[in-house]
């Protein structure tokens, strides 16, 4: 059997029962990193044979794990931090150990996004998790336009360096939201800070983040859809003047009046 195991975020006591028994009894783990895992497993008194499973590697790793499994061998799976294949490698292996109908299962426990969501005190009955934004640019925005409308809380992985980079990409698509970065989750400095988008987070960067985004609000999800030049006419319908009708559409996009002037001229 191959199981994925969950594994802390933070502090290493956050381990089920279930999964300290699991690698004790696994033949082989396939670990994301041999060096970090090794002070978990240490912690726990587990001395098992340790292979790599990263994202570089993941489909030869799935090649090995498929090939101890047919062996009869007890394999488990386990990343950094958290559940494998949520924001990090597992997923390649599990779609091959499907296609070899070779036999999974999780053995589940800590998650950050999860645990950040609780802490934000955010609307938590519907949310959508994004997870990381891509490196591009182009990549970045073209993802954030795909959940701009939603009414729902959005949850970001953000790596230190990004935070700057990714609360602008977030601001120019959604315009001005309340926001929450969550740092250091279950760790002795753990912290919720609360924010708009149009402010970014402001202090030193340390540490990976989970950043929770507000919804759309139903009157944006509505407009928003509209064409910048619809979106003007409907204000200006509404009896706004041409001035006020821009001003206004460029406050509900949370773009800059000047970028939506253009679309008013022949109105």
């Amino acid at each position: 059997m191959v199981y994925f195991v969950a594994t802390p975020i933070g502090n290493l006591k956050d381990i089920t029962f279930r999964a300290v028994e699991t690698l004790k009894s696994a033949d082989v783990i396939f670990c994301e990193d041999t060096r970090h895992s090794i002070k978990l497993l240490s912690a726990y008194e587990i001395k098992k044979p340790l292979l790599s499973c990263h994202k570089f590697n993941e489909r030869a790793a799935a090649e090995k794990i498929i090939e101890a499994a047919k062996e009869g061998k007890e394999v488990a799976v386990i990343s950094d931090a958290g559940m494998p294949v949520i924001s990090d490698p597992g997923n390649v292996v599990a779609q091959e150990l499907r296609a070899a109908e070779i036999p999974f299962t999780v053995i589940p426990g800590a998650n950050a996004f999860l645990s950040a969501l609780v802490l934000s005190a955010m609307p938590a009955d519907r949310f959508a998790f994004i997870g990381f934004l891509s490196e591009k640019a182009g990549e970045r925005k073209a993802l954030l336009e795909k959940y701009k409308n939603l009414d729902l809380t959005l949850c970001f992985h953000v790596a230190p360096q990004d935070i700057d980079r990714d609360i602008s990409a977030m601001y120019s698509v959604f315009g001005e939201r309340n926001a929450c970065a969550v740092r250091e989750i279950t760790k002795l400095h753990e912290e919720a800070l609360h924010f708009t988008l149009s402010q970014g987070l402001a202090g030193e960067k340390r540490g990976e983040y989970v950043i929770l985004v507000e919804g759309a609000k139903e009157c944006e999800n509505a407009l928003n859809s509209l064409s910048e030049r619809e979106h003007i006419l409907h204000y200006i319908n509404q009896g706004l003047d041409k001035k006020e009708a821009v001003k206004q559409a460029a406050k509900d996009r949370g773009v800059p009046k000047s970028e939506m002037y253009k679309f008013s001229i022949d109105l």
